[in-house]
Parts: structure tokens; sequence; C-alpha cells
């Protein structure tokens, strides 16, 4: 970040001002700072914090290319990251499927099941059932609407056991990957 001389209390008294424009002088101010108009569908609390934004990095500068460039790329991975890699390594789903307890552990490059390597809990699920079916979804990381089910695209498929409904997470808390009670307040369970 480049440094500047700048009064950072005069810098703070201006972005109190900004915070104290409404209506007409805040969409004039936008004007002033961006050369535009403001967009319609923005809050008059966003205008005045990126008025702000823009006071202060007029005043102290704005992040190097570098910084911008690698916290445009977390943003961007961390947007598509799908629900199942937030998962820690080590932790370890299990699923009863057909009366056979299926196990997977969570490991650096993907998944575990019967100790062979996969990429996705979607393969592991369709290795498990024989079609296609969401992994997050089978392994309950996911909710699933009744059109989301890959009965309705391969005709039926066999419903999961009904004791348990929920992947279990082995941990310190839970060593034995037992289920919980169930929740009445819950309306999944």
């Amino acid at each position: 970040m480049l440094q500047r001389l700048v009064d950072a209390t005069a810098v703070a008294a201006e972005i109190a001002r900004v915070r104290s424009l409404s209506g007409g002088a805040l969409r004039r101010r936008w004007q002033a700072v961006f050369g535009r108009p403001p967009p319609e569908h923005l809050t008059a609390d966003l205008l005045r914090r990126m008025i702000a934004n823009r006071v202060q990095e007029e005043a102290f500068g704005t992040l190097d290319r570098a910084t911008l460039k690698l916290l445009d790329g977390l943003a961007r991975r961390a947007g598509s990251r799908p629900a199942e890699r937030n998962l820690k390594i080590g932790t370890v789903l299990v699923r009863d499927y057909q009366g056979r307890r299926h196990t997977v552990t969570v490991e650096p490059d993907g998944y575990v099941w019967e100790g062979q390597p996969y990429s996705s809990l979607s393969a592991i699920a369709r290795a498990i059932t024989g079609t296609a079916w969401s992994g997050p979804r089978f392994f309950a990381l996911k909710s699933c609407t009744p059109t989301e089910r890959p009965e309705a695209a391969h005709g039926p498929a066999p419903p999961p056991a009904p004791i348990i409904r929920r992947a279990t997470t082995v941990s310190p808390c839970n060593p034995t990957g037992a289920l919980a009670a169930p929740n009445p307040f819950d309306p999944q369970e």
C-alpha cells in the first residue's frame, strides 16, 4: 500500500459528513465522487459506505495490484467452493444404505471409502447406490427438495435407511459417530 501524508482526522470528519447525508444530497455526493448517477437498486446505507471507501482510498491509497489480485482470487474460490469441501480433514461421514454402513473419511485430496480414494462425494454415492446421487445430499450435508431427488430422473431408488437420516461426524465429543436423539423442533427429523 502506498503511504501518503494525510490528516486522518480530516478524513474521519469527511466520512462523518457522508454518514449524515440523505436523499438528494447523498445522490449528488455520489455523482460528484463517482462521476455518474448512483444505481437505483443500492440502499442509502450502501451508497454511504461506498462513498466513504472512496474517500479513504483517495486519502490513504488503495491496495497494490498483487493484493487486489489475491483477494479477488480468494473471493472467487470461496464463492464457488462446494459445501462438501467445508469439511475438516479427518472428518468421518457415516451413512447406512440398504442395511449396510458406509464410512467415508475426508482426506486432503478428497475422500476415502473402502480404502479407495475418490475426488468427490458424488462419485462415492454413485458407487454405493448405482445411480446418480448428489454426494452432499446422500451424506445429508445438503438438503434435498422432492424434485431434485435422483429418483425423479432415474425411477424409484431404494429409500435411505429410516434409522439414520443424517451423516454423522466422529469427533472427540462423539467418538462413536452415534446419532443424537431426534430434535422435536427440527421439521426434517
